[in-house]
């Protein structure tokens, strides 16, 4: 079993920030506010989507953004997640919402 990996929480959320920025900047029908926080209450860890922006891409482009977050996610030093994930995006529908992000990992501990 892969041994649990520890991160800062705000080192996390940075690198979080930084991603959806950059790939903001790629894939420009994504114009999503700076995320303040990232939900761990499902089987990925992410951001929501906005129903007004969903309107106007396709699924295809949704995974492309989720894509580069996940891309710029790893990229950020400290946080080398790549093995968890293969390095690719996201994507959790319920109830009429979209999450994108990272796949969960197995163990993940957090530091303050």
């Amino acid at each position: 079993m892969a041994q649990a990996q520890s991160i800062s929480l705000s080192q996390f959320t940075h690198a979080v920030q930084a991603a959806v920025k950059s790939a903001a900047q790629k894939h420009p029908k994504f114009k999503l506010d700076t995320p303040q926080g990232v939900t761990f209450s499902y089987l990925i860890r992410g951001i929501p989507v906005p129903d007004t922006l969903l309107a106007n891409v396709t699924f295809g482009e949704t995974q492309a953004f989720a894509n580069e977050v996940a891309t710029q996610i790893n990229a950020q030093p400290g946080i080398a997640m790549e093995a968890s994930f293969g390095g690719k995006g996201a994507i959790y529908s319920a109830g009429g919402h979209i999450i994108i992000g990272i796949p969960a990992v197995d163990q993940l501990q957090l530091k303050q």
